[in-house]
């Protein structure tokens, strides 16, 4: 049965309605034909009061009761019950408005007599009413204090009875509507002797459709069907759908019925099995649990751990072998032997042995290993000190990974590993709760019982390409287990335990901090690992991919001999990148054609030169000598950082006859066209400063281009490299040879500082660039680079952009105007 409400705390059980039905005829008779037949030519008010109605609807010749909770839904009951207590009851169109206009109403609604008020106990008024005829709003006339509107009557049409079709489907209806209150344990008896009593046709579709339990939209629907057999055979619909929904019900609830009696059915034949096992003397004790009795005792494990084992053992006894259970808690069993609770491994506090094999393994990386050694003594002399947890982040190929296995190695430690790229469900980190189907504990968990030790080096590989979807965010999943002060109590879902994780040195690794959640990036310290010099990658191949990839491909050094020209000349032509994966791709293509050429036995010589590098490597991919020398006012050279290692670009500029619009193309980011914007804004409002007249700005259109259209562009270093460019132009004063720079401006022509230096630096090294430019505050950072590796390069540091552009710009105006897009007036 349905629940009518008007309030959304406030609710009625339509069940006591067939109780009053049966017990207080006086208000509540059955209606019969004649009594229909009365009550639908009785004439209705023109105008109506209406009282909305939020989740039911109202059929002519049922009765309802019904709580009144809005303030004019109140005093419109009262004050039509002082009077001839009839009514119109409309349906909303959403029940979750409080105040519901006309608009906000269906057009079709049932006249209501109001039979009686009650007032109950807690405070609510209650409003019983019998529907009489339907009618139709057809005019809104008044909506204070309650709505009132002009209606017209909805005439019923009168089905023939004597239709042997008809017949039969008032038949069907009645007889379906018995089915589904025996089927239904929770309506009661008299539900059915009700129906059985009702002998008009229309009040009895009237009286199931409004007791049935369906939706709002539904019952509207059926209310104002104007053909009466169409609206039967809808309520018939209706009633199939709910018998078939029925009887599923019951054979489900049957079947759980029967599956639960043959588990105790089988339950209690094992325990009488292992009582008879028993009383004949031959139980023999499970092999499984012996094993893992034994293995538990040789186990040194914190009390509770042992305690909690114990437990789950004790558990494992009184499941049978046969359930699927079983096995899933044979398998927690084995993992909690197998986690390393309380092992450690010692560490080797030997800091001359760490930095001999620091130094072999890796080549500069300075600063990474200046912080390891740092960890080891302060270690050693407190011999209990939380792991820190170091995030090295830089580009691809530069060693971040392979610096865990260092590590590792140098302090004595296990190493392990755990890809964080393309993760995105936080199970992967805290497990899966042992209820589900195929639960596992987490990575973490995992990594440290393959490592077989409670303080492992743990490599956090490609931190920031963690991912988040519906099934939780992994990246707030680590912030419990980077903690130093929380992760003591790391709390896997799987194992149910909190497990120790302050002893392991955790080392995540990061191509860039943007996509690193601020909450974990503040739990890590970071460790910047710039690219490498050309010096620095000479010395890597030399002492470490050549050698690799030499036993690799199964051939010696006498095989194969590469001098620092020929390496130069790979690193400056064939791979562009700060770090050296491409390099040693490279060197393995080489290796492999010397390969080839033995095999063979062909001729060739163990000394590589560069004809037979671009023999077996190709034509040049990159352009050593990429400056272009400009002989063309409005072109600047700047630095830029990507994620595989620093660039120049070139700031292109020209003007065009218009009306001062600013034109910026070469596929360029929000940040970096707002640089453009303020490097104009500036210059404009400097035009005096720079000897420019400020008419020829609203004479000319500026186009502003950056090449590589292909490849997008943003960040703020561009910023003084625009602003030179747009100075030059509008001077017509040429940008000095060799010359480039980086820096971030303001409105007030301030230069401010910005990153990546040392990779641009290589950038320009790389592109025979002589001169830089750069924010003072950035001097640091050219501090940090060995003098050997910028001895050959002068910089420039400035506060202003005065400054830049005095440094930057010659003093004479461009000889060959001819060269020029456009000739300045």
């Amino acid at each position: 049965m349905n629940t009518i409400y008007m309030n959304k705390n406030d609710t009625f059980d339509l069940n006591q309605v067939l109780s009053v039905i049966n017990e207080d005829t006086e208000f509540f008779p059955l209606m019969s034909s004649q009594d229909e037949e009365e009550m639908s030519k009785a004439d209705i008010p023109e105008i109506l009061p209406i009282l909305p109605l939020r989740n039911t609807v109202l059929f002519p010749g049922v009765v309802i009761p019904i709580t009144v909770g809005r303030d004019k839904s109140i005093k419109l009951v009262k004050e039509a019950y002082k009077g001839d207590r009839t009514i119109g009851v409309v349906s909303q169109k959403d029940m979750n408005i409080e105040e519901p206009t006309v608009d906000q109403l269906h057009k079709i609604g049932t006249v209501a007599n109001i039979i009686k008020i009650l007032q109950m106990p807690d405070g609510n008024t209650t409003v019983i009413i019998q529907g009489k005829q339907r009618f139709k709003i057809t005019e809104l006339v008044n909506s204070d204090p309650y709505l009132k509107a002009r209606v017209e009557r909805v005439p019923e049409e009168k089905p023939k009875v004597a239709n042997r079709e008809f017949k039969a489907l008032i038949s069907s209806i009645k007889e379906l509507a018995l089915q589904i209150i025996q089927l239904s344990p929770n309506l009661p008896s008299e539900a059915g002797l009700a129906i059985k009593n009702i002998e008009s046709p229309t009040f009895l579709v009237n009286f199931i459709s409004s007791n049935m339990a369906l939706e709002t939209e539904q019952k509207q629907n059926l209310l104002e069907t104007k053909d009466f057999v169409k609206r039967a055979k809808n309520l018939l619909e209706h009633l199939t759908t709910e018998i078939q929904l029925l009887e599923l019900k019951n054979q489900i609830q049957n079947k759980v019925r029967i599956d639960l009696d043959k588990q105790q059915r089988d339950y209690f034949l094992n325990q009488q099995l292992k009582t008879i096992q028993e009383e004949l003397g031959g139980n023999t004790p499970d092999l499984e649990m012996q094993e893992l009795e034994k293995r538990a005792r040789s186990k040194k494990w914190p009390g509770d751990v042992q305690k909690h084992f114990t437990k789950e053992l004790e558990k494992l006894g009184r499941i049978n072998p046969a359930a699927a259970d079983y096995s899933v808690q044979i398998n927690y069993l084995e993992l909690l032997l197998d986690l390393p609770w309380g092992d450690y491994t010692k560490d080797n506090f030997d800091l001359n042995r760490a930095v001999k094999i620091l130094d072999k393994d890796h080549y500069g990386l300075e600063k990474v290993k200046q912080r390891i050694i740092e960890y080891l003594a302060v270690l050693k002399l407190k011999n209990n000190m939380k792991a820190p947890i170091l995030c090295l982040v830089g580009p691809p190929g530069v060693g971040k990974t392979s610096l865990g296995k260092s590590i590792a190695k140098a302090l004595g430690r296990k190493y392990t590993r755990m890809a964080l790229g393309g993760v995105r469900d936080e199970a992967e980190i805290r497990g899966h709760r042992k209820t589900y189907i195929g639960a596992m504990p987490g990575r973490i968990i995992q990594s440290l019982k393959k490592a077989g030790a409670s303080n492992p080096v743990f490599v956090l590989d490609e931190i920031d390409k963690l991912g988040s979807d519906f099934k939780g965010d992994p990246s707030s999943a680590l912030l419990e287990v980077l903690d130093p002060e929380q992760n003591t109590n790391f709390y896997d879902h799987y194992v149910e335990m909190e497990y120790d994780l302050s002893k392991v040195m955790f080392i995540a690794t990061a191509n860039s901090l943007n996509g690193i959640q601020p909450a974990l990036l503040d739990r890590m310290e970071i460790i910047e690992v710039n690219g490498y010099t050309i010096e620095e990658k000479i010395e890597i191949a030399k002492k470490h991919l050549l050698p690799k990839q030499l036993e690799v491909h199964g051939l010696t050094r006498k095989d194969v001999m590469l001098n620092n020209k020929v390496i130069e000349k790979i690193i400056e032509e064939y791979t562009r990148e700060s770090g050296v994966r491409g390099l040693e791709k490279k060197i393995g293509s080489i290796v492999r054609g010397v390969a080839t050429r033995i095999v063979m036995e062909k001729e060739h010589s163990s000394k590589i030169d560069t004809p037979m590098v671009e023999e077996i490597l190709g034509a040049p991919i990159f352009d050593k000598d990429l400056y272009e020398d400009n002989e063309v006012a409005g072109v600047v050279t700047g630095l830029a950082w990507t994620s595989v290692g620093g660039d120049i670009l070139f700031i292109e500029s020209s003007l065009s006859p218009g009306k001062g619009k600013l034109s910026l193309t070469g596929n360029l980011g929000d940040v970096m066209k707002e640089s453009a914007a303020i490097a104009m804004a500036y210059l404009r409002s400097h035009a005096e400063d720079f000897g420019i007249d400020y008419k020829v700005f609203d004479q000319w259109d500026v186009n502003v281009h950056v090449p590589a259209g292909a490849t997008p562009k943003d960040g703020p270093s561009a910023g003084i490299t625009m602003l030179t460019a747009l100075t030059s132009l509008f001077t017509q004063r040429k940008v000095k040879e060799k010359l480039a720079m980086t820096g971030e401006i303001t409105l007030r022509g301030r230069v401010l500082p910005v990153g990546g230096i040392k990779e641009k630096i290589l950038a320009a090294k790389r592109a025979n660039i002589k001169e830089i430019i750069l924010c003072k505050a950035n001097e640091k950072d050219i501090l940090e680079i060995k003098e050997d590796y910028v001895k050959d390069l002068s910089f420039h540091y400035v506060t202003k952009m005065s400054e830049v552009i005095d440094l930057a710009l010659l003093k004479n105006k461009v000889k060959n105007p001819k060269d020029l897009t456009i000739k300045l007036a």
